[in-house]
């Protein structure tokens, strides 16, 4: 066979990475290397995989074709050893747990500390979901864990669900925004006339979501909350911040919190994971995650 995994995984790092000395990197070769084993695997298949463009390496047709199968296979891959090893131990050979993007990282500290005192071995992997993207990254196996996802779980997905909280969230404006000398409360029809700085939902199958915005109104899409955070102090737009995300610009004066019509509304949030993983990590986690002070810490 001219194709392997280790093939595949290379293949995902370059385009995942944008190119062949950024993937290098994150897979611990040299450039040249990689560059190498790539036009073998051309010479094999017969056919070009990468075209250059500057320094991006982007995928042709033909190689755009072989990758995104090709991740169904490292998909089913890691799952067949994650399978195995929970049959042997019940401990996962890895743990992928998403944040929902409402969720800091370092609130999620204290968990992943105690969790690699206990030495289990389960290697972790975690990432950040945006909108319908934590819902997706369960029911396309990109995660086994989402801890506060947002908006209602999808019907007859094979997911186990919880409400975990509910987060309130903060329309903010830079001080020099024309919406903060405002009468309070801020109506609609007003808000609607300026720019809104919004997330890019990360799913990748599901239908894209948005929170906050008001039909016909511009918006300056970005990828995360210090992203929006910055956007919104440098009166680009408005929008919606958790509020222990938005705390730090308010105290210092670079953020204001203003009334609006749909002011004090709660976002209810969820724990959920699939319902056919039974690991002893996953366990473990959802363990440590009903405990209130873990609950209060990460969602606020």
């Amino acid at each position: 066979m001219k194709l392997s995994l280790d093939a595949l995984a290379m293949l995902d790092a370059i385009d995942s990475a944008g190119s062949f000395a950024a993937a290098a990197r994150r897979l611990h070769r040299v450039p040249s290397a990689l560059t190498h084993a790539v036009r073998r695997l051309e010479d094999d298949l017969g056919f070009p995989i990468f075209q250059r463009a500057g320094r991006r390496a982007e995928l042709t047709a033909a190689g755009r074709t072989l990758l995104e199968d090709g991740r169904l296979l490292l998909g089913a891959a890691a799952e067949l050893e994650c399978r195995a090893r929970r049959v042997a131990t019940g401990w996962e050979a890895e743990l992928r747990i998403a944040l929902n993007a409402l969720v800091r990282f370092e609130d999620f500290l204290p968990a992943l500390e105690r969790f690699y005192a206990e030495r289990r071995g389960t290697r972790l992997r975690i990432v950040h979901e945006v909108l319908a993207g934590s819902w997706d990254a369960l029911t396309t196996g990109r995660a086994d864990l989402v801890i506060g996802a947002s908006g209602e779980p999808p019907p007859n997905t094979g997911l186990v669900s919880r409400r975990y909280g509910a987060t309130s969230l903060l329309f903010c404006v830079a001080p020099h925004h024309p919406l903060a000398a405002h009468p309070e409360p801020i109506p609609s029809a007003e808000i609607r006339k300026h720019r809104a700085v919004v997330l890019s939902d990360t799913t990748r199958q599901m239908a894209a979501r948005t929170a906050g915005l008001l039909e016909g109104q511009e918006t300056l899409v970005v990828p995360d909350f210090p992203a929006k955070i910055a956007a919104q102090k440098a009166g680009l737009g408005v929008g919606h911040l958790p509020r222990q995300m938005a705390a730090e610009a308010l105290a210092e004066g670079t953020l204001c919190a203003r009334q609006t019509e749909s002011t004090g509304t709660a976002h209810p949030v969820f724990l959920a994971w699939r319902s056919n993983h039974d690991g002893h990590a996953l366990r473990w986690f959802l363990d440590q995650l009903a405990d209130d002070a873990c609950r209060a810490r990460l969602i606020h």
